[in-house]
């Protein structure tokens, strides 16, 4: 399906009403480092500043959730996310886990 699904972090979509809520969707990926990574990371650690490898880890990780969020949405055929937030937790040492998440609804232009 190729329709763009608005995504909001507010509980509203200005000029737009809720006509029906579908419910929570969400995506969720767990990833992990690699050695290499982590050697690189480590080593960007000692001197400061922006560590590039993990911020893009962290990036594509959040990105991928997101994704997976919206492709649950389109299954269940909403055409907006409301209300959408990220969570991660550790799930062991050097593995994340980052869900993408809200409530699904149909909207349709307020006139």
């Amino acid at each position: 399906m190729n329709e763009q699904i608005l995504i909001t972090t507010s509980t509203s979509l200005e000029g737009y009403r809720v006509t029906k809520q579908l419910g929570l969707v969400r995506g969720i990926t767990v990833r992990s480092r690699s050695i290499l990574g982590n050697i690189a990371g480590a080593f960007m650690t000692l001197f400061g500043g922006k560590s590039v490898i993990y911020t893009e880890l962290c990036e594509k990780t959040r990105a991928e959730a997101l994704q997976l969020m919206i492709l649950h949405g389109q299954e269940i055929g909403c055409n907006a996310i409301i209300n959408m937030r990220y969570d991660a937790n550790e799930v062991m040492n050097g593995v994340t886990e980052v869900l993408a998440y809200g409530t699904a609804v149909v909207v349709e232009r307020s006139n």
